[in-house]
């Protein structure tokens, strides 16, 4: 069936029991799947079907085409990453979390011996050129991600933790595009170095604009409890 153009594409139609949210979840959750390991273009919707033992009926039931399914699989990757990195990527609001949330990164890179990219920089990758919709609906998720950070940011800048010529959202999309830059370098060379230098070096660059009375008094703090 050919995808349906921006315009003329219907929405998904939302589930109205437990049981058609579990199909529609069950359906979502095997295209998802299907098309991380094998790419969109590579997945059919009778594989998506096979996978998650459902009919033809029941798939066009919840998504009219295959441009429909793809963007809940979008938006279901979008959740399970920022899912994935709570409850960190929720408080982004020093120094420390930041690192720990770093700590968080390479962790499950080194889980998945660094095979694989990000669930949505992989789909990005593959659809932003060729497909309007999706990469629409792929900027609304990355937005989303980049939003969690400048949130952070910003509770910062407005404790005075960072001065004001810190620009929040700037540097939540400068950190962001390390830790994607840093993901896809870590996939070519099976390392997690690449990440840890870029997401290292962009919390120091965010470091830097902490004034420097705030500094004195943390040192001063870490003094006292080591006493």
């Amino acid at each position: 069936m050919p995808r349906a153009t921006h315009d003329s594409a219907r929405p998904s139609i939302p589930p109205r029991t437990a049981k058609g949210r579990a199909t529609r979840q069950r359906i979502v959750a095997g295209a998802a799947h299907l098309m991380y390991e094998r790419g969109v273009a590579r997945t059919s919707l009778d594989d998506v079907k096979a996978a998650a033992g459902v009919s033809s009926s029941q798939l066009y039931h919840y998504f009219e085409d295959k441009a429909a399914l793809v963007g809940a699989v979008i938006e279901h990757q979008t959740d399970a990453i920022l899912d994935g990195q709570q409850p960190h990527l929720a408080s982004l609001d020093s120094i420390a979390a930041l690192q720990a949330w770093r700590d968080v990164l390479v962790r499950h890179r080194r889980r998945l011996h660094c095979a694989g990219g990000c669930p949505i920089g992989s789909l990005a990758s593959e659809l932003s050129e060729s497909d309007p919709r999706a990469r629409a609906e792929l900027a609304a998720g990355f937005r989303r991600w980049e939003a969690s950070i400048q949130h952070g940011l910003q509770a910062m800048r407005a404790r005075g933790e960072l001065g004001l010529d810190a620009e929040p959202n700037a540097l939540a999309v400068a950190l962001l595009a390390a830790v994607q830059g840093g993901i896809l370098l870590s996939q070519i060379h099976r390392s997690t170095a690449p990440l840890e230098t870029a997401v290292d070096t962009m919390i120091a660059h965010i470091a830097s604009f902490v004034p420097t009375s705030v500094r004195r008094r943390a040192t001063r703090v870490r003094r006292t409890r080591t006493a």
